[in-house]
């Protein structure tokens, strides 16, 4: 057991069959593929290139000379040349594109480039900018990325699966495309998701790259544009519903545990409502599975909502929460809510419950709706009487937070945030749509609206914003500081199965990781710039609360879990080849 721990800490928490991660930085390691990599197709494998970083010797090891000019560079180098190139594009999707052909070429360099300036690059290999890519998917795609199972692959999932390179896949991304971000059904194209989800897993949390695999699983589209569009590259049919879609997902797990195992985590994202929630109460108690809508959105508000209690007074239990927006995000962090009451107060959760009321499409969500509510709204159906508009809602609930998950931008108007303000000296607003086109309201409107005194975050970034004298810095209320940490603490600790009481662990933890100077700034969420220690932070308590509930089968466990995360944590720099 000792050596595989051993293993384990050194290796990302997977086996590392050519002992890589086990080497130090300056000890040589062999670059193998199927056989020793060398001369051009060296050059060609993003996972040992590193370019004009080749020292001479190196050249003259691996038949380098010729293939490469003469000068040899160093990896920092490198990452200020990307750098500044990066930043003479004016386009975000450019970048995007830039980034994503650097990792495709230089693997090492991409994680190092996107650990070391976070902030910058965050919104640009994922939200806001991901959404752009999304939707010009099929223009820009040169070579796959991931793993594309569609309905011309049933009964084959397992020999799909058997096709990927990498073979001791321990995370998963899968989406089907159906509600990508804020912006709708984009079908197979959804994949830069997956892709951009699993990068952060490495570059924030430190898994492996090899032991992540992004999957889009293409079952058509609604999406009469896509349709239409020569260029798109997913199956050109309306969506597969009911009983053949089922059966393809039913496959798809199958396969993934025939073929990885029990302890692979697999990340639903961005499945409409209907089926992300039937998905995870289908396997949950089956699968290692985690929904970052419901589930991973739930935990980072939560944790923004611990924090703000420094600012805002009291406890969860003295608040009333308004939603506008029932659905997998909206529902997930009110029920993750109600049960951080409940776990604080010791009241029933259906006592808890009543703290938070939602509004969807068609209004208050109250108990003369109940019989024409989805299952997910109805928990949330309270005794009242009709109310049509949020601003009325607003008005009749009297919340000291407002949370926004509508997907319907400029929602949070004037006279909303107004009302606010006047019912609360301090009123918490969070427009978590995403992209930033999507958000409820902007940072300067809350702000502006409020006269400074609200405290705000988002979904999508948004700069520092001046008023009467004082920097506001707004949170962002990113799933991005949730995933990559939780991943790593059920890789590491070898859990079997998601638990409630788990995501509560990393609400705390990243609430714990907000400064006096943050909260001087008026922001209840850290800064990105120190993610890998937040994300170590999260692993642990993601982990200690795994051994706790007795889900953990990585025995025994270890006695510093922030240490032992930090050791299991990938680390970008250049390897020295043999």
């Amino acid at each position: 057991m000792e050596s595989t721990l051993k293993e384990l800490s050194n290796g990302g928490g997977v086996e590392d069959m050519y002992g890589e991660d086990r080497a130090t930085e300056d000890q040589t390691i062999t670059p193998w593929t199927f056989s020793v990599a060398s001369g051009y197709s060296l050059l060609r494998d993003p996972h040992y290139n590193k370019g004009l970083a080749f020292t001479d010797a190196e050249r003259d090891a691996h038949y380098l000379r010729g293939l490469l000019p003469p000068s040899v560079s160093n990896q920092e180098l490198q990452e200020k040349k990307v750098m500044h190139n990066l930043r003479l594009y004016q386009v975000p999707l450019q970048r995007y594109m830039a980034m994503m052909d650097l990792q495709e070429r230089n693997e090492r360099l991409f994680y190092k480039l996107l650990i070391d300036n976070v902030e910058e690059l965050l919104p640009v290999v994922y939200t806001p900018t991901v959404g752009e890519a999304c939707q010009k998917y099929g223009s820009i795609f040169k070579r796959p990325q991931g793993l594309f199972i569609s309905l011309k692959e049933k009964g084959k999932i397992l020999e799909v699966l058997k096709n990927w390179p990498e073979k001791s896949i321990q995370v998963i991304v899968v989406t089907d495309g159906e509600r990508i971000l804020g912006l709708g059904d984009l079908g197979c194209q959804g994949m830069g998701i997956p892709v951009g989800k699993l990068s952060l897993y490495t570059a924030l949390g430190g898994v492996r790259p090899s032991v992540c695999l992004p999957i889009t699983i293409d079952v058509g589209t609604n999406n009469q544009q896509l349709l239409d569009d020569e260029f798109y590259i997913g199956l050109k049919q309306k969506r597969a519903r009911g009983q053949e879609y089922a059966e393809l997902l039913e496959e798809f797990m199958s396969a993934v545990k025939q073929n990885y195992g029990e302890k692979v985590l697999i990340q639903f994202e961005d499945f409409a409502n209907h089926n992300a929630f039937e998905l995870l109460a289908k396997y949950r108690t089956t699968h290692l599975v985690f929904n970052d809508d419901i589930q991973g959105t739930a935990s980072v508000v939560l944790a923004g909502l611990i924090a703000s209690l420094k600012l805002l007074g009291g406890t969860l239990a003295d608040h009333t929460f308004l939603f506008l927006g029932a659905g997998e995000a909206g529902t997930g962090i009110a029920e993750l809510i109600a049960l951080e009451i409940t776990k604080k107060t010791s009241v029933p959760l259906e006592v808890a419950r009543k703290k938070i009321w939602l509004v969807d499409s068609k209004g208050l969500i109250v108990s003369s709706r109940v019989e024409s509510l989805q299952h997910f709204k109805k928990p949330w159906a309270h005794d009242h009487e009709p109310v049509k508009e949020l601003i009325d809602a607003v008005k009749a609930i009297k919340p000291t937070v407002l949370i926004g998950t509508s997907g319907v931008g400029k929602t949070f108007t004037k006279e909303v945030v107004e009302a606010m303000a006047s019912l609360n000296p301090k009123p918490l607003v969070m427009a978590l749509s995403n992209p930033t086109s999507q958000a409820e309201c902007t940072a300067e409107e809350a702000y502006t609206w409020s006269k400074g005194h609200a405290i705000f975050a988002s979904g999508s970034p948004f700069d520092p914003f001046e008023f009467e004298g004082r920097t506001f810095v707004s949170g962002q209320a990113n799933n991005a500081y949730i995933f990559p940490g939780f991943g790593l603490g059920i890789i590491m600790s070898g859990t079997i199965r998601v638990h409630d009481d788990i995501l509560l662990a990393a609400s705390e933890a990243l609430a714990a990781e907000v400064t006096e100077d943050d909260y001087l700034k008026g922001r209840i969420y850290p800064p990105f710039t120190n993610i890998r220690k937040i994300s170590a932070h999260i692993a642990a308590e993601v982990a200690a609360k795994a051994y706790e509930l007795g889900l953990a089968t990585h025995l025994p466990r270890p006695k510093d879990l922030v240490k032992y995360a930090e050791s299991c944590m990938y680390t970008p720099v250049y390897r020295h080849y043999r």
